[in-house]
């Protein structure tokens, strides 16, 4: 399996990305940085990892949305290539139109840092189906602009579409309709606040973030 990693400017869970992915896989991701214009050939799974990119300027995400490499992973996203944006990459993947809606301040105008309990609400995605039987789980998070916003409209449409992956069990930022993560359309990209990447090993704390990545690596 053939996976990579996009690194920003700013990017400070790529490393902890890479472990999650060769954790499952038994194989390192190619680690792209942004200014390629072209993502390797044949790749499986494409993660956007979390961070600062461009130290959050305009808005976070904003920058990197319009990053050289950008136009290859929406081209690929757009033709069925599992994409996974977690935090500042769900930023991005908002800013460059793969997903709906805005991540806005968190409602506390705060930077939260800790764990928080997380529901999925959805097994049937291609990343939380081995979570299949499972509901509850603990993920950390830390950000300070996930506050996730749409129209009534937008938020409807994901609801029966099914495309809302995971919900906050506490909502630490105000976020509409306790949302953590969705999907588009298509179910290939999802886009999450709290950090799988995080709770892969015991050491850390927890592996309920294991899941994510054995649903999509084809582990789960």
């Amino acid at each position: 399996m053939k996976t990579a990693v996009i690194v920003f400017p700013g990017s400070n869970c790529d490393r902890d990305a890479a472990v999650a992915i060769e954790r499952v896989t038994g194989a390192a991701p190619a680690m792209v940085w942004h200014g390629e214009s072209s993502l390797p050939d044949g790749l499986d799974f494409i993660m956007i990892p979390g961070g600062f990119s461009y130290g959050d300027y305009l808005r976070s995400g904003a920058i990197a949305a319009r990053s050289p490499i950008m136009g290859d992973l929406v081209a690929r996203a757009e033709g069925g290539t599992p994409v996974l944006g977690v935090c500042n990459g769900f930023q991005i993947l908002i800013e460059a139109g793969l997903l709906p809606g805005a991540l806005m301040r968190n409602a506390g105008l705060r930077f939260i840092c800790e764990k928080t309990p997380l529901y999925v609400e959805s097994a049937n995605t291609s990343f939380t189906r081995a979570y299949a039987g499972t509901s509850d789980l603990v993920i950390p998070i830390a950000h300070h602009d996930g506050n996730y916003f749409a129209d009534d409209a937008t938020l409807d449409r994901l609801e029966g579409e099914g495309r809302v992956a995971f919900r906050y069990g506490n909502n630490p930022n105000g976020s509409a309709r306790d949302i953590a993560g969705i999907t588009n359309a298509a179910g290939n990209v999802l886009g999450m606040m709290p950090h799988p990447e995080r709770a892969v090993d015991p050491v850390h704390g927890g592996t309920d973030g294991l899941g994510v990545f054995e649903s999509v690596l084809g582990k789960g």
